[in-house]
């Protein structure tokens, strides 16, 4: 019963949310076609109150895909937006530049090729906001890689951390993905316990953490 409920919630809110329009409606259709990860519906509405409440400038993302939510975000904070994507897949890469010029956002968005943390580890700066959307199993990985470029009063967003809704119940958890499971869970419990963030867990789309931080990881680990 609690599926039916469940299905029925999110066919109310993706059927009441507005549509995306122009190209990044084009973007959502293409995933779809092609079976292409992107953020989900209600998530990409979440997003963009998130964006439109902190207006970030400078973002960091991990998981570019073919651009859609780095498109997004630029649409979303502007001109002078600064945003830096990681992607690993060259077939993806290339659709993601090329959904980029479209989009007019060349000089906005720039696209790190190859292993994420080789990429994340020549990264310099600081963040405003940080997107995670990348290998589910590597989460910790890779939050260890950036929440020392996020800024204190930055926002950590990681995105599908239900997976399927198999983090929440082991009756839904397939063998082969039991590491990823794991690992998932390991992550959540983390940034839930950390004295220096402020951590939300949404069941929305395919879940969501958003992540304040409150201080620096070094001080409130030596308090």
């Amino acid at each position: 019963m609690s599926n039916i409920v469940n299905d029925v919630v999110e066919d109310y809110i993706r059927h009441t949310l507005k549509d995306a329009e122009g190209l990044l409606k084009e973007l959502e259709i293409y995933a779809e076609e092609n079976s292409v990860p992107i953020v989900h519906k209600e998530v990409s509405d979440l997003l963009k109150v998130l964006l439109k409440i902190q207006k970030p400038k400078r973002i960091l993302e991990v998981g570019c895909a073919i651009g859609y939510s780095s498109i997004l975000f630029a649409t979303i904070c502007g001109e002078d937006s600064d945003i830096i994507t990681c992607e690993r897949n060259p077939v993806m890469i290339e659709k993601a530049k090329e959904n980029i010029k479209r989009a007019g956002f060349e000089k906005n968005i720039k696209i790190l090729e190859g292993d994420a943390v080789e990429s994340l580890n020549s990264v310099e700066g600081e963040f405003d906001m940080i997107f995670l959307d990348a290998a589910k199993g590597q989460y910790k990985l890779f939050y260890d890689l950036v929440i020392d470029k996020l800024k204190v009063g930055g926002v950590l967003i990681s995105d599908n951390i239900l997976y399927k809704g198999m983090i929440a119940d082991n009756n839904l958890v397939v063998r082969r993905k039991k590491t990823i499971v794991k690992r998932m869970r390991n992550y959540l419990d983390y940034i839930c316990s950390c004295d220096y963030l402020t951590t939300s867990l949404l069941p929305m789309g395919d879940g969501v953490a958003i992540s304040y931080k409150e201080g620096e990881r070094g001080e409130a680990e030596d308090a």
